[in-house]
């Protein structure tokens, strides 16, 4: 029998979310809805424009917890799909959104009797209202919190981001970093090239602000953050970067050591695709910073979740225990 794992990223949606174009009115928005076709299929609308195609484990416990035994999950955490974020709204009704599907995220979880937790989303954009936000679903159960790598032009080491994750750490709460609101424009409609090209960029963009920008100098060494999608391109552009700080002072930003010196400050997850990637992301960071993430229950996920790392033909056991749960265990403080 397959390895038991614990997929640190997979993503929901509720089917019973607030009608918020009505509680906002004319003007507000786009907001994501969904649209249940009854037969196990369903479509996500952003405004009135279909956004994507999904199945019911999206929105349905049950349908969930069968995808889960099919691929030897133990506990899956759920979060946001980013489009949910609001960042762009004025912050309290953002505030209201994040507290909406919190609660429902809770929901979703509670019939899966603890195999399934939520992360939170907060209103990123007011640091206040996401720190408020933040402890008051870490106390209705959640157990960490997902946020965009950016809201608009403010990066990972801007005060206001810096200050809720040091809110994080004293708060106890595990956070992933996911990239959302791609850069690059009208040449990236081809060939999903958002998804497979400026996503993994903007994740290195992420975790090169936290380095760059001091933000990691800045922040406690108890702050647990994962940045998803195996740290975008990072991991394979270190040294490009690493040797830029060497040879350019203005690359070296506020930080005060050169990148590879904040590698034990931040996990990734496994959702790299490939064993040559995985090999190397394992190098680069080392086991005991990488934990399974699928990116279910969507196409561009994982379909067999945690058979990379099960069939990785040159992990020790130890590694790979430590990659499939132990990890995530000690990350989530499961």
């Amino acid at each position: 029998m397959s390895t038991p794992c614990i997929d640190i990223h997979s993503h929901f949606f509720p089917r019973n979310a607030p009608d918020f174009a009505r509680k906002f009115g004319a003007g507000s928005g786009p907001w994501v809805t969904l649209h249940d076709h009854g037969d196990g299929t369903g479509m996500m609308m952003l405004g009135d424009k279909p956004f994507r195609p999904v199945h019911s484990a999206l929105w349905d416990t049950a349908a969930r917890l069968v995808e889960m035994d099919a691929s030897h999950v133990e506990t899956q955490i759920i979060c946001a799909t980013p489009v949910m974020f609001a960042y762009d709204a004025p912050a309290v009704e953002a505030a209201y959104v994040a507290a909406s599907y919190n609660d429902l995220a809770i929901e979703f979880c509670a019939p899966s009797g603890g195999r399934i937790r939520a992360l939170a989303q907060v209103p990123l954009q007011d640091a206040d209202l996401a720190c408020a936000e933040l402890t008051r679903a870490m106390r209705a159960g959640c157990v960490g919190v997902q946020i965009g790598n950016h809201v608009g032009p403010r990066e990972m080491d801007d005060e206001g981001i810096v200050r809720f994750l040091a809110h994080c750490a004293h708060e106890g709460a595990a956070v992933l970093v996911h990239p959302w609101d791609m850069m690059g424009g009208e040449r990236l409609k081809r060939w999903m090239s958002a998804w497979t090209v400026a996503m993994p960029a903007e994740t290195q963009f992420g975790i090169m602000a936290m380095i760059l920008g001091g933000a990691f100098d800045r922040l406690p060494r108890d702050l647990r953050i994962c940045f998803a999608h195996g740290g975008g391109g990072f991991p394979y552009l270190l040294g490009r970067l690493e040797n830029a700080w060497h040879r350019r002072d203005v690359v070296r930003g506020d930080s005060k050591h050169p990148p590879s010196h904040y590698l034990d400050r931040f996990s990734v997850d496994s959702a790299v695709f490939d064993p040559r990637a995985l090999r190397l992301l394992i190098d680069t960071m080392g086991a005991n910073r990488i934990m399974v993430g699928s990116d279910a229950p969507f196409p561009l996920g994982e379909e067999h979740i945690g058979d990379l790392v099960r069939n990785q033909p040159d992990v020790n056991p130890a590694d790979r225990a430590a990659i499939l749960r132990d990890n995530a265990k000690t990350f989530f403080r499961l």
